[in-house]
């Protein structure tokens, strides 16, 4: 039974001594799912940095839209709205506040509508009048 590619030291792997359990930190390393967190994560970075930019251009839009005709564009705020709702979600998934996974992962695209918030107060639809 001896091995001459062996050395003489040599302690075969099945000597009935137990073996010690790896450490939490050698489990969360080698972990698939920690990995995979990672993967979303950088992938929800940058649709957070997309959704920034054309947050940005919707509110230029929309003030420009503000200051020629005095109101504001529906379409344009409910898209703003669904927006920060996308943002929030984003946030909430990489501070680890949730496990569900933003659009288009896990979750649907966040509805824009606020109608039940502009029946209750039809001001807010106007912007303030400072002169």
């Amino acid at each position: 039974m001896s091995n001459p590619d062996q050395p003489m030291d040599h302690v075969p792997a099945d000597d009935g001594v137990a073996r010690a359990e790896p450490s939490d930190l050698e489990k969360n390393v080698k972990s698939k799912r920690t990995w995979m967190r990672l993967v979303f994560m950088v992938l929800m970075g940058i649709a957070w940095s997309i959704t920034v930019f054309v947050t940005s251009v919707i509110v230029v839009v929309n003030f420009l839209y503000v200051l020629f005709t005095g109101k504001t564009h529906e379409q344009l705020t409910e898209f703003g709205h669904s927006l920060a709702t996308y943002l929030f979600q984003i946030v909430e998934f990489m501070t680890f506040n949730t496990e569900t996974r933003p659009f288009p992962i896990d979750e649907d695209w966040p509805a824009g509508s606020r109608k039940s918030e502009e029946s209750a107060s039809p001001e807010s639809s106007e912007p303030a009048n400072q002169e």
